[in-house]
């Protein structure tokens, strides 16, 4: 699968947000506040931590909430009632704040992959699954690759797919993917391309952790005619430099500038001369590990 190649600016490749630390994004009746770097956590990784509001009925979902006091001391400061969590995936940095959560909150319903075995999960899933926060409808994707069981949530509000969101954990980051650990790359390249590219262009994008600028490097150090790349890698950076956020992207942006994504294009044959889309990841995946 291919997207034309368009030039990359920031109008039309990303949606129109604030995106200062603990920004607000309010497409029709929700909110999703984003938060970073948790501090406590013992994870040098800027992770990405989200709640997901209703806000007629003031209820959220909490995306990966690694510690559960301070997820619940953001819920308090929104002045909305947490029910539900949902894990992208099993480890620590993801899901270890589930035990506390409903431990903390009586009746949480902690939604997770089911062959993922995520921590205190209440509700597990399976790839299709539905389920509504609110007015929110949220829809199960598994998306093996980083971890086996890994899902990610899709979320729109019903009849407004164009205008809907995704939390891809550790699956897709911007200009990026996941380590892969526990799936094989036919398993990874399937997820990226396959179901996740299946979303359209317009989905907003939040991952699991702020690596634009490392990913950006990568890309263009093995997509140096991409000049999608080049314009936004100054953007990038001067967000860095700001202490802004890069996300959420859009399924557009990756695209145009996602190498991984961008597997079958033949500008990235170069990588893995006369080898399949799916070796070309393979290959693109192995040279990331050690960037």
């Amino acid at each position: 699968m291919q997207r034309n190649q368009v030039g990359w600016n920031q109008a039309n490749a990303l949606p129109s947000r604030p995106c200062f630390l603990g920004s607000v994004l309010q497409p029709l009746l929700y909110t999703v506040r984003t938060y970073q770097d948790l501090p406590g956590l013992f994870c040098f990784c800027q992770l990405c931590w989200y709640l997901l509001i209703d806000d007629e009925k003031k209820i959220a979902a909490c995306v990966d909430p690694a510690e559960a006091h301070l997820v619940l001391a953001k819920a308090k400061e929104e002045n909305v009632e947490i029910v539900a969590v949902l894990t992208t995936h099993h480890h620590y940095d993801h899901a270890g704040g589930n035990a506390e959560m409903a431990k903390q909150v009586p009746g949480i319903k902690i939604f997770g992959g089911r062959i993922d075995k995520v921590a205190a999960c209440t509700d597990p899933l399976d790839h299709g699954n539905k389920f509504t926060i609110g007015s929110i409808e949220v829809l199960a994707l598994h998306t093996p690759g980083h971890t086996k069981g890994s899902i990610c949530y899709f979320c729109c509000v019903p009849g407004k797919e164009k205008e809907g969101l995704v939390f891809t954990g550790d699956t897709l980051f911007v200009a990026g993917c996941g380590r892969m650990f526990e799936s094989t790359p036919e398993e990874f390249h399937h997820s990226l391309v396959t179901v996740l590219g299946a979303l359209p262009p317009e989905t907003q994008v939040y991952c699991g952790h702020e690596y634009t600028v490392k990913n950006l490097q990568f890309a263009t150090a093995v997509d140096g005619g991409n000049e999608t790349l080049r314009q936004m890698i100054d953007w990038a950076q001067e967000q860095k430099v700001q202490r802004k956020f890069t996300v959420p992207s859009t399924m557009k942006n990756e695209w145009l500038i996602n190498p991984f994504l961008r597997s079958g294009d033949d500008q990235m044959r170069s990588i893995c001369p006369g080898c399949s889309p799916v070796e070309v990841f393979a290959t693109l995946r192995k040279k990331k590990d050690s960037f």
